[in-house]
C-alpha cells in the first residue's frame, strides 16, 4: 500500500471503526449475535471501501508522478490520459499541455539549430571557395613571378655576355683605331719624306 493510499484510507478505516463503536456502545446490553456479524461485515466494508478510495485517489496520482518524472528524464512524448472528471483529470491535461509545448519549444530549438547549421555550412562553404580562388590566384601569380625572375636572370646573363662582347669590340676598335693612327702616322711620314 502507497502512502498515498494508506493516508486516504487509513481516516477512513478509523472513521468506520468510530461509528461501530458508537453503534455498540448505545445498545451495549440488547446486542446479539445477528448485531455482531453486521458489524463484523461493516468492519470488513469499512475496511476495503477505505482502501478503494484511497487506491482509486492515489493510482491517478502515482500515474502524474511517473509521467513527470518521465518529463524530467527527457521524454517529452510522456503524456497522461486519465478517466476521471475531476480536479485530477485538469491537472492531468495541465501536464499533458505543458509536456506538449515544451516538445513544439524543443522541435523548435531542434529546427532553428539545424537552419543555423545549414546556415554557416553555406557561409563556410562561400569562404572556402573565396580562399581556394585566393589560392590558385597567389599561386598562379607565383609561377608567372618565377617566370619573370628567369627571363630577367636569363636576360642579365644574356647582358653580360653582350657587355663582355661589347668590351672586346671596343678593345678592337681601340686596337684598330691604333693600328689606323699608326699607318696614317706612316704614310704621312711617307709623305713628307717623299716632300721633302
Amino acid at each position: 500500500m502507497s502512502k498515498l493510499t494508506s493516508k486516504i484510507a487509513i481516516p477512513i478505516i478509523l472513521v468506520g471503526i468510530f461509528a461501530i463503536a458508537v453503534f455498540i456502545s448505545v445498545d451495549y446490553e440488547n446486542l446479539d449475535v445477528g448485531f455482531y456479524s453486521v458489524i463484523l461485515f461493516f468492519t470488513i466494508y469499512v475496511f476495503f471501501f477505505g482502501l478503494s478510495i484511497g487506491q482509486s485517489f492515489s493510482s491517478p496520482v502515482k500515474k502524474l508522478l511517473e509521467r513527470a518524472e518521465e518529463l524530467s528524464k527527457g521524454n517529452l512524448s510522456s503524456r497522461v490520459y486519465l478517466e476521471t472528471k475531476d480536479e485530477l483529470a485538469d491537472l492531468a491535461k495541465a501536464f499533458n499541455k505543458i509536456a506538449e509545448e515544451l516538445q513544439t519549444s524543443h522541435d523548435q530549438e531542434e529546427n532553428t539549430e539545424k537552419s543555423v547549421d545549414i546556415k554557416v555550412r553555406a557561409r563556410t562553404q562561400a569562404l572556402e571557395e573565396t580562399i581556394n580562388a585566393l589560392e590558385q590566384k597567389v599561386r598562379n601569380r607565383t609561377i608567372e613571378l618565377q617566370n619573370m625572375i628567369k627571363s630577367l636572370e636569363k636576360f642579365q646573363g644574356d647582358s653580360t655576355v653582350k657587355e663582355l662582347e661589347l668590351a672586346n669590340l671596343k678593345k678592337q676598335i681601340k686596337s684598330l683605331e691604333n693600328d689606323v693612327n699608326k699607318k696614317q702616322k706612316k704614310k704621312e711620314k711617307i709623305v713628307e719624306a717623299k716632300i721633302v
